[in-house]
């Protein structure tokens, strides 16, 4: 069964339910782990920090972003770690997913981009298409 899972959330509604499902999921797996994937968008990242006024603001609001799923896991009693991340979502959670030995990838089918939200989610589509284990796309 899984014993590393892959977290991939970006504080979207789909991510959140994704959050959910891999907090069931995990629980019913003895001594998994869950690595919590937030990955700051180079070109939102320039956004928001101009906008908030500074970096402080803005490593609060990323981490606002996967607080409810850091509170599923955590009531299902999931070990869990968080990584924050830099880039182009899609190429650096499938570099992760690749290179980290998971067993399992978790994303929500559709995120914060209103343009990618026509059937799946072009990041969820790049992840299902490139990485070599199992992804689990929760709508």
């Amino acid at each position: 069964m899984y014993q590393s899972i892959l977290l991939a959330v970006d504080g979207s509604e789909n991510s959140m339910r994704a959050g959910k499902q891999a907090a069931q999921l995990a629980s019913l797996i003895k001594g998994v782990e869950v690595t919590v994937l937030y990955v700051s968008d180079f070109n939102e990242d320039s956004n928001e920090e101009v906008h908030d006024g500074g970096s402080i603001e803005f490593e609060l609001s990323r981490k606002k972003k996967i607080q409810p799923v850091r509170e599923s896991l955590e009531r299902e009693n999931i070990y869990y770690k968080t990584e924050i991340m830099h880039g182009r979502p899609a190429p650096v959670i499938i570099e992760l997913a690749n290179d980290g030995n998971f067993d399992l990838v978790v994303i929500g089918s559709r995120g914060l981009n209103p343009i990618s939200e026509m059937v799946l989610g072009s990041v969820s589509h790049k992840v299902l298409n490139h990485v070599h284990c199992p992804v689990l796309v929760v709508k």
